[in-house]
């Protein structure tokens, strides 16, 4: 993440942080003057602009911002574009609004606050107020995205000030909306990168074992045909990036269905789920990987019988899910460099799930595996129970 949005991203959750923090004051007490219902006003009003803002400088969110924004200036009116058309206008003399565009193109050109005078906004109707503005750039990624405008009777000095102080405040929340678009096509990417990874090794796997019960076995073959169209259903499913512990664990038992027709006597799984964390939210396909990788790596290469236990456990405000096998193990420093980005040698999908936990909950919540040549291994991840934005979308 660049500094200027890790700035941004600071200085919208203060904002955020001050405006609760005012609102505790006014439930327990009356405001001591004016200056504490001022605050109280502001802080209210960005904070509910904000929530608007969060997808982006779009008509709707403009529209519903710029009702909260307007009193914070105190203007007659104020106007909301992108580079090609006004998004929204709220005030009086509406009339005025198809002349937003125009006005801004030297602020779009040249990223500088422009005033505008009597001589630059005529109107016919001799009661409407709107008879001067000051336009001020909106920008993200050094790139002006927006125009943000005050109109009124005239232009005073402290209108200039604020209305470009308000215009970098939607600069940040515009910064923020294009960092949350990177960070889900990011995540994106990363699930359609696990897909094309697992899936060439599995599906030969799956349809070798497949094969071999079709003359021996044909009601056993057709009972496996049937759930690994389920599980191949699932794994390139069209849902969202989230999706329950519940039905993660379902189509893991699918996949343990079909590794056990391949490894028969010597596979064997133990599951430990708490009930009450079966509807946690956990990214789509956070668990099947690591499973896959316990099975693969750490038991395809060992003699006998080997062992895998899958492990769901209610923290209170979070779920642990853990993944042991008593296999063959892994050098400690290979998976160091996996899970930094260093290598992808000897695991499967087990990089892209640490990055896809901690993109989603935070660098707190990525993956802790215990391993060492010949001792087995054990991930384990916590995941809270609620996380915002993060919800099942079925």
């Amino acid at each position: 993440m660049s500094p200027s949005l890790v700035v941004a991203a600071a200085v919208a959750a203060l904002v955020v942080l001050l405006a609760v923090g005012v609102v505790v004051l006014l439930r327990r007490r009356r405001f001591v003057d004016e200056v504490d219902r001022a605050t109280y006003e502001t802080l209210h009003s960005a904070s509910l602009a904000a929530r608007h803002l969060r997808g982006g400088l779009t008509p709707a969110a403009a529209v519903k911002a710029t009702r909260q924004l307007r009193p914070m200036l105190g203007s007659r009116a104020i106007a909301l574009t992108d580079p090609a058309v006004v998004l929204a206008w709220d005030g009086v003399g509406s009339h005025h609004s198809p002349d937003v565009v125009r006005h801004a193109a030297s602020v779009l050109a040249g990223g500088a606050t422009v005033v505008l005078g009597e001589d630059d906004i005529s109107c016919g109707d001799p009661d409407c107020p709107i008879r001067s503005g000051v336009l001020a750039p909106v920008t993200a990624d050094d790139r002006v995205v927006g125009v943000l405008a005050a109109y009124g009777p005239s232009v005073s000095t402290g209108l200039v000030r604020a209305t470009e102080e308000l215009a970098q405040w939607i600069s940040t929340q515009a910064e923020l909306a294009d960092l949350e678009r990177q960070r889900t096509h990011l995540m994106e990417s990363e699930l359609r990168a696990l897909r094309a990874q697992i899936s060439p090794h599995f599906i030969y796997n799956c349809l070798s074992a497949i094969g071999s019960f079709v003359r021996t076995d044909p009601d056993r073959a057709r009972e496996l045909i049937l759930e690994f169209a389920d599980f191949t259903r699932y794994a390139f499913r069209r849902g969202g990036a989230y999706t329950t512990l519940r039905d993660e664990l379902r189509n893991i038992e699918r996949y343990l269905v079909l590794e056990q027709a391949r490894f028969g006597d010597r596979l064997v799984v133990q599951l430990t789920i708490a009930p009450e964390v079966l509807p946690v939210a956990v990214p789509f396909l956070a668990v099947q990987p690591l499973v896959e990788n316990a099975v693969r790596h750490g038991l395809e290469r060992k003699p006998g019988v080997g062992h895998v236990s899958i492990t769901a456990v209610d923290l209170g405000q979070e779920a642990e899910i853990t993944i042991e096998d008593d296999g063959v193990g892994s050098d400690p420093e290979v998976i160091r460099a996996v899970l930094a980005g260093e290598s992808e040698a000897d695991s499967v999908g087990l990089g892209n799930v640490d990055a896809r936990l901690r993109q989603a909950y935070g660098d707190r919540y990525g993956l802790v595996v215990e391993t060492s040549p010949g001792a087995g291994t054990k991930v384990t991840f916590r995941v809270p129970k609620f996380a915002p934005g993060v919800r099942v979308d079925h």
